[in-house]
């Protein structure tokens, strides 16, 4: 039996997006937060956590998409002619967050107001839009003879949308529990009290879109709920609300890293019920993996490249961490 390469390049996928979420929806958070504290201080701080950090996060990205190109180019072109407008919009909110890092840093005090603005949209736009594509994707893509088959604003539709506000939620919740692992005093306290109803809402978040998904697509019903699929998987939705009862303990007993690790959890086991739900559908409902996959060939080579990049990526994206762990006071930085 040969070596299944679609399947070692779904689970690279698979890994990279997931690093993605994690690393780069706290730093979008944090620009998603910035509304709740206009103090600039409290605002460097914020900053200031993410700011060694927050280039490497996006390489994840970059992994994942190249990967999707080089290992299932029928996918990335369907998924890419399919969701074109999203996609552009959430790297136009990326840019305008980039640009924001580094020009708040060097802005008087007349200009800062403006790149806060800037931080603040880029960091709302990119986290939408990443929502509505994923909710655009799970809702399925329409193929014919291997064509895209919709039209340009197939994706302007409610489950999109409303998966759109879900990871604005969930980036958000990301964010502040991010703060109050590296964050001390009032701007600490602060974000205790906000993470509490966002954590609520999150939850909520949840639980709609795990009742609307397999209400819309029977197929998705039938992988959940049907035996012995249904022993399974019931471990997911219970070790969700184990991690949301961990999260709100963690904030009652003032705990700074349990409550990141809660949220990390939440976010990693709704990323894992995505997968469920899809599995093997790359691009839902009809075309599997096997069929969008690019020659062996292809996938052998690429894979080699993959799997030496992929350690350096993992080691310095530790040794970042690493170097700059801790909490972050007032008056310190690192531009």
């Amino acid at each position: 039996m040969g070596i299944d390469l679609s399947l070692i390049w779904a689970v690279i996928i698979f890994f990279g997006v997931m690093m993605y979420v994690v690393m780069d929806g706290f730093d979008l958070g944090i620009g998603m937060l910035y509304p709740f504290m206009p103090e600039r201080h409290d605002r460097d701080v914020m900053m200031n956590t993410v700011a060694p950090i927050w280039d490497g996060n996006e390489t994840w990205l970059v992994l994942g998409g190249a990967g999707l190109l080089a290992a299932f180019p029928l996918a990335y072109s369907l998924v890419l002619s399919a969701l074109y407008l999203p996609l552009v919009f959430m790297l136009l909110g990326l840019i305008f967050r980039g640009v924001a890092f580094e020009f708040r840093f060097k802005a008087n005090d007349r200009e800062r107001p403006i790149w806060d603005r800037a931080f603040i949209a880029g960091s709302f736009t990119a986290a939408f839009f990443q929502g509505v594509t994923l909710g655009a994707y799970i809702d399925g893509i329409r193929v014919t003879e291997g064509v895209f088959a919709g039209g340009p604003l197939h994706w302007v539709r409610p489950f999109p949308l409303f998966c759109g506000l879900g990871v604005v939620v969930a980036y958000t919740v990301l964010g502040s529990t991010w703060l109050i692992m590296k964050t001390e005093g009032p701007l600490h306290q602060r974000m205790m009290a906000l993470t509490r109803p966002l954590a609520w809402a999150l939850l909520a978040v949840i639980g709609v879109i795990s009742i609307w998904t397999p209400l819309a697509h029977p197929q998705i019903a039938e992988r959940w709920f049907s035996l012995p699929n249904l022993l399974w998987f019931a471990p997911v939705p219970v070790l969700v609300v184990l991690a949301m009862l961990g999260l709100q303990r963690s904030l009652r007993q003032h705990a700074h890293a349990a409550p990141f690790l809660c949220t990390l959890a939440l976010v990693f086991l709704g990323y894992s019920g995505l997968a469920i739900s899809m599995w093997p559908h790359i691009v839902p409902p009809s075309i599997t993996i096997w069929d969008a996959a690019a020659p062996p060939q292809s996938q052998g080579f690429a894979l080699v490249g993959a799997l030496f990049i992929i350690p350096i990526i993992l080691m310095y994206t530790f040794w970042s961490y690493y170097v700059f762990r801790g909490k972050v006071r007032v008056g310190e930085g690192y531009h």
